[in-house]
């Protein structure tokens, strides 16, 4: 089915049987060798026009209770190499880094002088195993159009409630960058009704985030997704506690700064991520902006750990019912800034947003449930309205979403406060991996109704594939009938077109 690229696209088994050119055997250490330690994958991210991240996480027994992956207590040397060819025949970089026992034997490798716009081939040798070989490419040159870009967003994927075929699909779409919204795991322990077994108890230590983290890596079908694209990732509340911000849980717990801190560890350890988003305790460096020539731009935002909740008044409530004071941000002062900033001067034909939360007025009064979702850009509706200004000044603003585990898409306006308000952006809302099940056929015709700025809805799991080219932007929006049980096909529900300096979607 693909001529090319073997080694990924069909799953790596070729690459194991590869002789390691341009790899020489290390030097005998008097150490036992490792049986084979690749079992949670390899990935590649935030790809630049002349480097990219490369990462892997050594395991040899992954479920391992104390989070270590039944790795031994000491440093392990890590070969990698980096090739223009799957059979790396022509070999541009390679080297050795070190998987420590502190940072659950991760490696990230940051590579820098690559060339722009170009396809490369990567893999990792510790004792004489080899891994699967990763398919990876940096950013075209600043200025340079480039080809166009097929670019696939997903979110929200709970082991336990399915099965991750919606990851597969998604690699076999054959993107060349993957972005991931957040909820990339849960913290919640095994319930009665899910259909695989999550192991391990909350996630509230670090051995039990590191352990969720192996169990999500373990998995075929997240591995496949990883290895043939370059990935930018951004937590939303899952990967810590369902629905914190800033320094408050949910519900009162002292112990939450250090939960936090240890959800941050494990989050860089299992995420290729760059070292400036090494977290400081519990503070994690995570929005961040990333040119694809200039083509697009994507602004990569954390929209929970800079919340002014202390403005809901007892300083434990995320949600703040219908009080929208003017001072309130999603984003923070400083991530405020830099965002406003980034727009204003972009030259970027299209502005992307790659953030968590609703964006869009979203009216439930006459649908799911009463009023406003006060976890979403609803609750922050001066914070909106200024980014929806700045995203209106740009050439083409695009927003992209996740975490209410339904497809949606929708026209941003100015102000909504405003019936003429004019349109500034697009909005695309991906539904969940796997996250509350199959789903189903309803509809959501009251909302609909009542949002005439909506203009799509779906209740099925799957991600949604864009390609960005010059003129347009399109969208197909992924859906599989099934994620409780594992191998569903995938279709196209709907498709939207966006015209170049025309804020509309176009049904096609």
């Amino acid at each position: 089915m693909f001529p090319t690229r073997r080694s990924v696209l069909f799953g790596g088994a070729a690459a194991v049987g590869l002789t390691a050119v341009g790899l020489p055997a290390l030097a005998a250490t008097g150490t036992p060798r490792l049986a084979f330690p690749f079992t949670l994958g390899i990935a590649s991210g935030d790809p630049s026009a002349d480097g990219v991240v490369l990462w892997t996480r050594l395991a040899l027994d992954p479920l391992a209770p104390d989070g270590h992956g039944g790795m031994p207590n000491r440093v392990v040397p890590v070969q990698w190499q980096v090739s223009t060819d799957e059979r790396f025949t022509r070999v541009v970089r390679a080297g050795v880094e070190f998987a420590r026992p502190e940072t659950a034997h991760s490696v990230h490798v940051e590579l820098a002088g690559l060339r722009a716009g170009t396809e490369y081939f990567y893999r990792f040798r510790v004792d004489g195993h080899l891994s699967v070989t990763g398919r990876t490419r940096t950013a075209p040159a600043a200025g340079a159009l480039g080809q166009g870009l097929t670019m696939c967003f997903a979110s929200c994927s709970h082991y336990g409630e399915g099965f991750f075929t919606a990851y597969r699909r998604l690699a076999e779409d054959q993107p060349d960058l993957v972005l991931h919204l957040g909820d990339y795991q849960y913290e919640y322990p095994a319930k009665a009704a899910d259909v695989r077994v999550v192991a391990g108890p909350e996630t509230r230590a670090l051995a039990d985030y590191r352990l969720r983290h192996a169990q999500y890596k373990s998995d075929a079908d997240l591995q496949f997704a990883h290895q043939v694209a370059p990935w930018l990732v951004v937590f939303d509340d899952h990967e810590i506690e369902n629905n914190w911000a800033s320094d408050t849980p949910e519900a009162p717990d002292p112990a939450f700064p250090a939960r936090k801190a240890a959800a941050f560890q494990a989050y860089y350890e299992n995420m290729p991520l760059r070292r400036v988003s090494r977290p400081r305790g519990a503070e994690m460096q995570l929005f961040r902006r990333v040119r694809w020539g200039s083509l697009a731009t994507f602004h990569m935002l954390d929209t929970r750990q800079y919340r002014d909740d202390q403005a809901c008044g007892d300083g434990t409530k995320v949600d703040c019912g219908e009080r929208l004071e003017p001072t309130r941000t999603i984003t923070g002062a400083e991530q405020e800034r830099w965002l406003l900033d980034g727009l204003r001067t972009s030259r970027a034909r299209w502005d992307v947003l790659g953030q968590q939360v609703f964006f869009a007025q979203r009216d439930l009064t006459a649908g799911e449930r009463q009023g406003f979702s006060m976890d979403s850009w609803d609750g922050y509706k001066a914070s909106r309205d200024k980014v929806a200004s700045a995203l209106g000044g740009t050439r083409n603003g695009v927003v992209l979403t996740g975490d209410v585990h339904r497809h949606w898409a929708g026209e941003v306006k100015e102000s909504y406060d405003r019936p003429d308000s004019r349109g500034v952006a697009t909005e695309l809302v991906t539904t969940s991996i796997t996250s509350t099940g199959d789903g189903d056929e309803s509809t959501s015709a009251t909302v609909l109704a009542e949002n005439p700025h909506l203009k799509f809805f779906k209740n099925r799991r799957g991600y949604v594939r864009t390609k960005f080219s010059a003129g347009e932007l399109r969208a197909d929006f992924r859906t599989l009938p099934y994620v409780r049980t594992a191998g569903a096909p995938v279709e196209t529900a709907a498709s939207f077109v966006v015209e170049d300096r025309v804020p509309t979607l176009n049904r096609v």
